[in-house]
């Protein structure tokens, strides 16, 4: 501000603060600065997933960032201190723009701007003049009603020396800018009524805190539950078959709340369809509600997008999980020289001991598995990735095309995990029935230390009676001492041809043979090829090579031999010296050798089962959905007033002529278009035309 003294000095005095930050506030480019801030943490809150358990923030970003990304509230954005606050400003911003320039703009679109001027018509780049042989009155009420004709709004001024008629069309366009900017603070208001605001002013005053346990729900204490007065929540509620729920789970940052829910959910039955590839087509709840204070009972069915609404709570038919499907599997030890194998059940959600050393925990079956199971080769890998890593990267890909050819329902799977005494786990997937990869019959076994990291793929081949037992022999007797020598004997003699044979040599064949199987099964530091690998290692290097084919050539001879002992140990007849029976030779070399990373005491492999389906749902209060629904309503009308209603002002100044009267008629709009610019020539061929 400034002012003028006496002495005609200009003076400047500062403004007042609160004058600076209500023009801050109320200004646009504020408002751009906060959208585009806002943009930025919303991207950010799509890009990373938000509000899953703390453990899996800490595989994927390690210690030191989740700390750093937890301080800045990354892991629940829409729920940050410093994202409501921005929020806030947002609301106050746009609020004060509407404010101050609403009555600017309604003012405007009221005004006909006539203290125009002759003189200023004459500066503007579309004008027209003309002369008529009307008087000045009558041709102002022709053009008058020409305009009026072509969709413009009229009013006649009469001035000194002259007429004028002022015109204007599409003052609409000003709505376009008030419902634009009012629908930025209707939906901002409906999003802040939706979001998890109310459940944190109920944390910090009511003392309410997330459970962070486990345990039955009806058991949790009052402390971790929200009433039925919740003003919004979104919640899930896991219902199996027969059973009811009357809460729902709200996942917090470390932990859960249980939200009470005015009536109760008896899910009845589940129904699922499929396409013929064995992918979800649709799935849907046949439910029973139960009104807690009316006692009312009412059958409903809730489906993908087409929820149960009840006493304004919506219930979206969100998932579907196993709600504890029983089932029976065979245990077959993976270490030491036991060959046997024992019965095991357990039920999904639940945990059974296995020994005093491990426990199972049940957490996943799933009665189909839709798997692109096209042949792969070296093309199919990328560039420094395995082909194991090829494999485990295409299973689980059969989602992103249901109407892909190669996609086969490949049977059911079951996924546990094995937790040791000092609460080490590791998690692992096992197909029910073989599956054909590469064009070979093979059992997958996956494996994980951490939920973040894909299933590694142990591949045991199947017999000829479609089934491990033959590989589970073969692996038993591989760590058996004794029968390792009766099988280096039996390779010794058959490689000896009968003319040759000499007993020095045999027994020198015998002993290389028991040692190849010895360093194959390894020990705790290395087994199968990288065990070999490492003997290799000490051989001189101008000699690896041809010493590395002989060592393979007898250790597949006398893994051969090894597993007609193992058949012969059982009562079985010896296996065919065959392609057929050589592909499974090779294969199951391969698995003995990958079975030293599986980590498991245990392979068990699932027979039968009883599933048991459960329905997740999710719940949700929003108060804020019709405010939303009615900011984008105003949304739509002003993005549509603003580019599609064009702004048009005209003035016919018209005055007293020898020859009648002189008009000069101008033009002007807000943005100059080609459209603007046809409808200035239309009027100029149309007003002066004589009637």
């Amino acid at each position: 501000m400034s002012s003028t003294s006496t002495t005609g000095i200009r003076l400047h005095t500062r403004r007042p603060l609160l004058n600076e930050a209500f023009e801050l506030l109320s200004s646009m480019r504020f408002a751009i600065a906060l959208l585009m801030m806002i943009a930025i943490a919303a991207i950010i809150g799509t890009i990373m997933q938000q509000n899953q358990p703390m453990p899996n923030y800490i595989n994927q970003f390690g210690p030191f960032w989740f700390e750093v990304f937890g301080k800045l509230g990354l892991y629940a954005v829409y729920s940050a201190w410093w994202f409501l606050l921005m929020m806030a400003f947002l609301v106050t911003s746009t609020t004060l723009c509407i404010i101050r320039n609403t009555p600017k703009m309604m003012k405007d679109m009221r005004s006909w701007r006539e203290n125009v001027r002759e003189q200023s018509l004459r500066n503007f780049h579309h004008k027209v003049e003309w002369q008529a042989p009307l008087a000045r009155a009558a041709l102002a009420q022709q053009t008058a009603a020409r305009l009026s004709h072509a969709g413009y709004q009229t009013r006649i001024v009469d001035k000194d020396g002259g007429t004028l008629v002022a015109a204007k069309r599409g003052a609409a366009n000003k709505f376009g800018y008030i419902f634009a900017h009012s629908a930025i603070v209707v939906i901002c208001v409906g999003g802040l009524l939706d979001s998890d605001v109310p459940i944190r002013v109920q944390e910090w005053v009511l003392g309410k805190e997330p459970f962070k346990g486990s345990g039955v729900i009806a058991e949790i204490p009052a402390k971790h539950r929200l009433g039925l007065g919740n003003p919004t929540f979104r919640g899930n509620a896991m219902v199996p078959e027969g059973q009811a729920s009357d809460t729902a789970v709200i996942p917090r940052a470390d932990g859960v709340l249980i939200q009470q829910l005015p009536f109760t959910l008896e899910l009845k039955k589940f129904n699922i369809d499929f396409y013929s590839t064995g992918m979800p087509k649709l799935f849907a709840s046949e439910v029973v509600v139960r009104d807690h204070e009316t006692g009312k009972t009412f059958p409903a069915t809730i489906e993908v997008n087409k929820p149960l609404v009840y006493k304004g709570l919506a219930v979206y038919q969100s998932s579907f999980e196993d709600g504890g499907s029983k089932l029976k599997l065979t245990g077959f030890p993976m270490t030491g020289a036991q060959a046997g194998q024992f019965a095991m059940a357990g039920e999904v959600g639940a945990s059974t001991k296995l020994d005093d050393a491990y426990t199972v925990e049940w957490t996943d079956f799933r009665p189909f598995n839709v798997e692109n199971m096209a042949s792969r080769d070296a093309r199919d890998v990328k560039k420094g990735e395995s082909l194991d890593s090829a494999f485990a990267r295409q299973l689980g890909s059969a989602a992103k095309n249901a109407n892909n050819k190669d996609l086969k329902n490949v049977g059911p799977s079951v996924q546990y995990k094995l937790r040791d005494k000092t609460g080490q786990a590791r998690e692992f997937q096992n197909y029910m029935q073989p599956v054909t990869v590469d064009g070979a019959t093979v059992f997958l076994a996956g494996v994980r230390s951490s939920p973040a990291d894909p299933f590694s793929y142990l591949r045991i081949p199947a017999d000829d009676e479609h089934s491990v037992r033959d590989w589970m022999r073969l692996r038993a007797a591989l760590h058996d001492p004794a029968l390792r020598s009766q099988a280096a004997q039996a390779y010794a003699r058959r490689a000896m041809p009968q003319s040759s044979r000499a007993e020095a040599m045999e027994s020198q064949l015998a002993l290389s043979a028991t040692k190849s199987l010895e360093i194959f099964a390894g020990n705790a530091q290395a087994a199968g090829f990288v065990a070999v690998s490492r003997f290799l290692e000490k051989v001189p290097a101008a000699e690896q090579e041809k010493a590395a084919d002989i060592f393979m050539k007898i250790l597949n001879g006398t893994l051969w031999e090894l597993w007609q002992v193992a058949r012969a140990k059982d009562g079985l007849a010896p296996a065919k010296a065959d392609e057929q029976h050589a592909r499974f030779l090779q294969l199951a070399t391969n698995a003995l050798s990958d079975s030293f990373f599986y980590g498991a005491p245990v392979y068990l492999q699932l027979d039968e089962f009883t599933q048991v389906k459960a329905s997740v749902f999710q719940v949700t209060r929003s108060p804020g959905k019709a405010v939303v629904y009615t900011g984008c309503a105003l949304l739509v009308l002003g993005v549509f007033a603003m580019f599609y209603i064009r702004e048009r002002r005209l003035w016919v100044w018209i005055r007293d002529d020898d020859q009648g009267a002189h008009a000069l008629m101008a033009m002007s709009t807000q943005r100059r278009t080609l459209d603007f610019d046809r409808e200035f020539d239309t009027l100029k061929r149309q007003l002066p035309q004589s009637a």
